[in-house]
């Protein structure tokens, strides 16, 4: 019965100088964990990028005020009123800039106003503006948190 040759596992680099065991390494893309760092370093830097910009995000949406205009009246040649609805957070202060224009969409005339802060996280107001010509529509144009 023929023999089998012994087929022990022996590590024949064990016994290789440093320099062509480097050598051995670069031709064959072995490296001794340098890359496992570098994509440590690159996981690290995208989570902080989507951290930073989902807090930037949620801190706009959180100081931003949304104006519905709902309605307007013109009372007489010299006067417009205007029916809006403000949302934003509880709690803040409100200053809104309302218009009024003519035909040609011209300002006749137009106010600051401003609110003091309330618990309501929606808010409607009605404002009367004088106009120095007879006006055809009025608006809330914007509205911020002072």
């Amino acid at each position: 019965m023929p023999s089998t040759p012994d087929v022990t596992a022996h590590d024949d680099t064990a016994t290789l100088s440093p320099e062509v065991r480097a050598e051995l390494d670069d031709r064959y893309g072995r490296t001794r964990g340098r890359r496992r760092g570098l994509w440590i370093a690159v996981g690290v830097v995208a989570v902080a990028l989507i951290g930073y910009f989902g807090w930037m995000t949620v801190a706009q949406s959180m100081d931003s005020v949304d104006v519905d205009n709902t309605a307007f009246h013109s009372v007489d040649a010299h006067s417009v009123t205007i029916e809006f609805q403000v949302t934003l957070r509880r709690g803040a202060a409100v200053t809104c800039a309302l218009e009024a224009q003519d035909t040609d969409h011209g300002v006749v005339g137009w106010r600051i106003v401003e609110y003091p802060a309330s618990d309501a996280h929606s808010r409607s107001f009605t404002e009367t503006i004088p106009t120095v010509a007879e006006a055809t529509t009025g608006l809330a144009t914007s509205c911020w948190i002072p």
